[in-house]
């Protein structure tokens, strides 16, 4: 099993920023990609961005491209989100998932490990 924590969320302001951090635990050499996914009351749980084991390909939702980055340290097992800029339509609990293809994906089913989520709400 792989357990993954997401800490770093809170209320911030339009304009400003935060950074997420996800920690993996368990037996996390079966995990290569990961990916930060969110949701919104009333909506789906939605793409955000990803990245691949080696960090050197990640790809991003067009609604955060330019001001959201993903990072990862595989040394330490984090992924991080740092998110700027952000806008009240960025309000949702963010989510980290891991996946044990080498390819990032836009797809929520292809991750079989989730964290718990931590709320990001961005006031205006």
């Amino acid at each position: 099993q792989v357990y993954l924590v997401e800490s770093g969320g809170g209320l911030v302001q339009a304009g400003g920023s935060l950074t997420l951090s996800c920690a993996a635990s368990g037996r996390t050499f079966v995990v290569n990609a990961m990916g930060w996914f969110r949701q919104a009351p009333g909506k789906e749980r939605e793409f955000v961005a990803c990245i691949t084991w080696s960090g050197a390909n990640t790809k991003y939702a067009d609604s955060v491209k330019g001001r959201f980055t993903i990072s990862r340290d595989n040394a330490k097992n984090t992924v991080s989100l740092q998110m700027n800029s952000l806008k009240p339509e960025d309000t949702a609990v963010y989510y980290c998932a891991a996946r044990h293809g080498s390819q990032g994906s836009r797809s929520n089913v292809e991750y079989a490990y989730w964290g718990r989520g931590t709320q990001v709400t961005v006031s205006s």
